[in-house]
């Protein structure tokens, strides 16, 4: 029997199951990959904060700095208003 003509249930199952396989181990490689990635992240916050600087406020320029320049200044001004409006 030719391998090409075997179509039937149990093969396409084997396939069907060497394919999930796969995509269940790729996903756990990245899952890997970014638990070695986050663990960095907090290497390097904690060498930052070791050397005076303050690690929240880090964390909040990485956020600006990911944003548009538009969107920050909408997202000021209307902070600002928030603050005047309560006499801050």
């Amino acid at each position: 029997m030719d391998i090409a003509d075997d179509t039937g249930p149990a093969d396409s199952h084997r396939v069907a199951a060497a394919e999930l396989r796969q995509f269940i181990e790729r996903f756990e490689r990245l899952d890997a990959e970014k638990k070695d990635i986050a663990d960095q992240q907090k290497e390097v916050m904690a060498e930052a904060k070791g050397r005076g600087y303050d690690v929240k406020i880090l964390r909040k320029v990485i956020a600006l700095r990911k944003k548009d320049p538009a969107e920050i200044s909408e997202e000021e001004a209307v902070l600002d208003l928030y603050k005047e409006a309560l006499g801050m």
